[in-house]
């Protein structure tokens, strides 16, 4: 099918690679990056009770990312084509496990994430704005769905636009974090440690305690896999891909341990083990006259995290949709600005719909344990793909001790919350899981037709101006 109207063919219609390594690195910086350092680092002190282990949980996190990146690092350059794990699974499992996987994400995941971030974005935004009564819970709803509209708007205009966006928060967020770490460098500069001399003081014989320390780190960490959602978007990616990814891990790694240092030598534990945003309490007693500069960064840092996650997240939906896991229209690109817009489209629909029963808690729980599945069963596709394409060359190429170490992992991740914590949202993970498999029999094995799907992507084609895309090539790539 082809718009004429305009004089446009599909013939060349493909996306364009136009991510360089800077706007690599920021994408994923920028999608690690969000609230999670100004809101894991209480629950991980809680959960280790010192200061020492405190630590080394964040550098233990790090590595544990660092290991899955360069996992995915491998399986990106293997299978260069864009919407990350389900290309992978597709190549590993088939389509079933790859459309469970694009089911999970495009229902739960990723609205659900999204949902997340503009919750958080709303309260940070109250807090600047309003007094101490601050709006209602209808209103920082309206203040989330509009951060969401926002994001959805700069990424349907234009790649360049979405990316100078992505650079510029990413910039400030890391200036708010540098500003906390040099804080804390002049801090103890002037002789005063506050509880870091407590060192590894009353630390935790719980290894579940331990265990869940670590959950809590990685949730700060999560996004370093984002970049390979769109693959196919970046300048040489079999260079590009895997250097971007072992720079913004460790560039993460490192500012996260530093911040928390910074963090530990101004608050005592119990200052910071009662604090609601660390990052606050840590500047009403560094900077308090510029006290509302960290809500500022925490606001900046979400924002950039919630639009590098839009840009991301709707190439998954694109790619799924080419292979016939997602509605037609879902495959077609803007013929002006080549991008996947109704992809844009129908995982910001998805996020605000999400708004209306938000309850982060219950959202984090269930993206966790989701998260983690996924993540595990990428582990193991890579170990699979070494004897199913053992003759592919491969640029990176990881001993295979690191993907059975996080395929270990995320079993934990997985299977512990079950045992000592049951709740509800795990059971609505399954429930998605099974509904998926109901959806894919009659829709994708038996390839049944939607009625009136075929009139609404005619409709949605002359209205938006899409067209299909040209088929990526492994040898285009």
């Amino acid at each position: 099918m082809s718009l004429t109207a305009k004089n446009v063919t599909t013939e060349n219609c493909r996306v364009k690679r136009r991510l360089g390594l800077l706007s690599s690195v920021s994408f994923i910086v920028g999608n690690i990056i969000g609230s999670g350092i100004f809101i894991s680092p209480r629950n991980v002190l809680a959960k280790t009770q010192s200061v020492g282990l405190c630590l080394v949980t964040w550098v233990l996190c790090g590595v544990i990312s660092m290991c899955a990146a360069l996992v995915y690092a491998e399986l990106g350059t293997l299978i260069p084509k864009s919407g990350a794990e389900h290309a992978y699974f597709m190549k590993t499992y088939g389509s079933f496990v790859a459309f469970m996987y694009v089911w999970t994400q495009a229902c739960a995941v990723m609205p659900g994430s999204m949902t997340v971030k503009a919750l958080t974005l709303s309260e940070y935004i109250s807090e600047v704005i309003f007094d101490g009564c601050g709006p209602s819970p209808n209103m920082k709803k309206i203040i989330a769905i509009t951060a969401i509209v926002s994001v959805a708007i700069t990424n349907c205009i234009s790649v360049r636009l979405a990316a100078r966006v992505q650079i510029f928060f990413t910039f400030v967020k890391l200036l708010g974090l540098v500003v906390i770490i040099v804080g804390g460098i002049w801090w103890m500069s002037t002789g005063k440690f506050g509880s870091l001399v407590t060192g590894f003081d009353g630390t935790t014989n719980d290894v579940q305690d331990v265990a869940l320390a670590v959950y809590s780190g990685l949730w700060a960490y999560d996004g370093w896999g984002g970049l390979n959602f769109v693959t196919e978007e970046i300048q040489n990616p079999k260079r590009n891909l895997p250097l971007a990814i072992v720079i913004s891990v460790l560039l993460v790694t490192a500012v996260y341990l530093l911040v928390n240092v910074s963090y530990l030598a101004v608050l005592t534990k119990s200052e910071f083990l009662s604090s609601w945003a660390v990052g606050v309490t840590w500047a009403e007693q560094v900077i308090s006259p510029a006290v509302i500069f960290i809500p500022i960064v925490v606001i900046c840092s979400v924002y950039g995290s919630s639009n590098g996650a839009s840009f991301t997240n709707s190439r998954l939906l694109f790619q799924a949709a080419r292979e016939g896991h997602m509605p037609e229209i879902c495959s077609y690109i803007q013929v002006h600005s080549l991008i996947p817009l109704p992809s844009v489209l129908l995982l910001t629909t998805l996020s605000v719909v999400y708004m209306i029963p938000a309850e982060i808690a219950s959202l984090m729980n269930l993206l966790n344990f989701l998260g983690w599945l996924f993540y595990g069963m990428a582990m193991i596709a890579v170990i699979v793909l070494r004897w199913k394409m053992k003759d592919a060359k491969r640029i990176v190429k990881v001993p295979l001790v690191i993907p059975i170490f996080v395929l270990l992992i995320s079993i934990y991740l997985v299977v512990t919350p079950f045992i000592q914590d049951p709740k509800v949202e795990f059971l609505y993970a399954l429930a998605f899981l099974g509904a998926g498999a109901v959806v894919y029999i009659p829709v994708v094995y038996f390839k049944l037709s939607i009625p009136g799907m075929a009139s609404l992507t005619r409709a949605g084609q002359c209205l938006l101006e899409v067209v299909p895309t040209q088929i990526v090539k492994d040898e285009d790539l």
